[in-house]
């Protein structure tokens, strides 16, 4: 018997779906996709639980095409929305988006992503135009539909995206005023890495007997077991020598660094691009087609390092990442989670670096206690240290700086006395030493 797992045309999936996964080399199914595909594809309710990275939007975005094409239980394409799927953050719209594009290229089905930040027309214009499956926002959708732009009347689909967070962004109302819009009998997909008891307590009260899946048993860990996880405190003045230092670990290839501030975001963007590394930023201080620029040079491989906060990664959703950066120490536990779990997805293995400032130690020891990691004192390396050099593989000859000075990716070099007071602020203790010289 095979233990490879099953293709998409073997659980059903329509040929044309199917073909266009296949033209982007998507074959085989994931664990959550194998297991949530025959019951979407047959209509029912569902709770789709895996942690990030393990292929949910597929899971659910496959059989909601599928349906939508060629379901005699949902009624003919008008051009008014058969499928709506909402998502906590802009950028996993986009996200998601695109790839229902992709799989749907084959199919007459047409999407439309709606979120805001950009102009009302052009997402006026599309809808007046028709569209079949509507990705988006939870504030621009509501404003929409009371303003009698987007008809939701005909949606036979619905699907929850990341419902953890949009409960923590404070979205649970707008979700609640949405759903009670679909008046349609409803298909309702929610996927979600957790499940905090407000979304319980919704999907009891809105769904029709879901069948809660997940990917994995559950005590499974909640981190990938592919990812490496190097913990170090580290001096506030030396965290930039760090970060160049370990940007030049072998084997890196795109590496997200996180920071807890939008105003933390900038500074490091601006002195790793400084250093000479191709750097891009997603933080709430940036414009929306800023933000859009970044993300994707990012993803394109334009530039290899995104500095971004919490909220601004949560589309990230590039499964090739092989570093990331806690350049501060995450607020919470779940915080982590996400953070490092844009690494060691889809069975590739990744490398965590949190740089645990002096500050930050009793934080620290709460996020190791509750994930169980055993590190609730980690050692104080330095930018010189042997041991970072060791733990990440990082070349003898590593420099504080590989080159010339760039600008961070679409974002023209500040002047003034603020742009300049950041540069010289960065520009501090940025010599580099030989290994002879490290601390012990």
């Amino acid at each position: 018997m095979s233990d490879q797992q099953p293709t998409f045309a073997e659980l059903g999936v329509a040929a044309e779906i199917v073909e266009a996964l296949g033209e982007s080399g998507i074959e085989r199914v994931f664990s959550i996709q194998e297991l949530t595909l025959p019951l979407a594809l047959a209509g029912r309710d569902l709770i789709g639980q895996a942690r990030t990275g393990m292929g949910k939007t597929f899971a659910f975005g496959v059989p909601l095409l599928d349906r939508v094409f060629d379901d005699a239980a949902i009624e003919e394409l008008d051009g008014t929305p058969r499928a709506l799927v909402i998502t906590p953050t802009r950028e996993l719209a986009v996200q998601v988006s695109e790839d229902l594009t992709l799989a749907a290229s084959k199919t007459p089905v047409r999407l439309t992503t709606i979120y805001g930040g950009r102009p009302y027309d052009e997402q006026l214009n599309a809808l007046e135009a028709g569209v079949d499956a509507v990705v988006g926002t939870p504030g621009r959708l509501l404003d929409l539909h009371e303003r009698g732009d987007l008809v939701l009347d005909r949606v036979a689909i619905l699907v929850l995206d990341e419902a953890d967070e949009m409960l923590d962004l404070g979205f649970l109302p707008d979700i609640q005023r949405l759903w009670g819009a679909l008046s349609q009998p409803l298909q309702t997909m929610l996927f979600s890495a957790t499940m905090p008891a407000p979304i319980l307590k919704l999907a009891r009260e809105m769904m029709n007997k879901p069948v809660h899946i997940r990917a994995e048993s559950a005590d499974s860990s909640q981190l990938h077991d592919t990812t490496k996880q190097v913990v170090f405190v580290s001096h506030k003045m030396d965290k930039p020598e760090v970060v160049a230092r370990v940007l030049q670990a072998d084997g890196r290839g795109r590496t997200i660094i996180f920071t807890r501030t939008k105003r933390t975001a900038a500074e490091v963007a601006e002195d790793v691009a400084r250093r000479g590394f191709a750097a891009g930023s997603v933080h709430g201080d940036l414009g929306q087609s800023a933000r859009e620029r970044s993300l994707e040079a990012f993803r394109k491989g334009d530039v290899e390092i995104l500095v971004a906060t919490d909220v601004a990664a949560r589309g990230i959703d590039v499964d090739d990442v092989t570093h990331v950066i806690n350049y501060q120490t995450p607020d919470d536990p779940m915080t982590y989670v996400h953070r490092i779990g844009r690494t060691g997805r889809a069975g590739r293995t990744g490398t965590a670096v949190t740089l645990v400032g002096f500050d930050e130690t009793g934080k620290w020891k709460i996020i190791s206690d509750e994930l169980g990691l055993d590190m609730p004192e980690p050692p104080s390396w330095f930018s010189t240290s042997p041991e970072l050099f060791d733990a990440l593989s990082i070349p003898d000859d590593a420099k504080s700086s590989v080159g010339p000075a760039r600008e961070v990716h679409g974002i023209p070099k500040r002047s003034g006395g603020e742009g300049q007071k950041q540069r010289s602020r960065s520009r501090s203790g940025s010599g580099s030493r030989s290994r002879s010289g490290r601390c012990r």
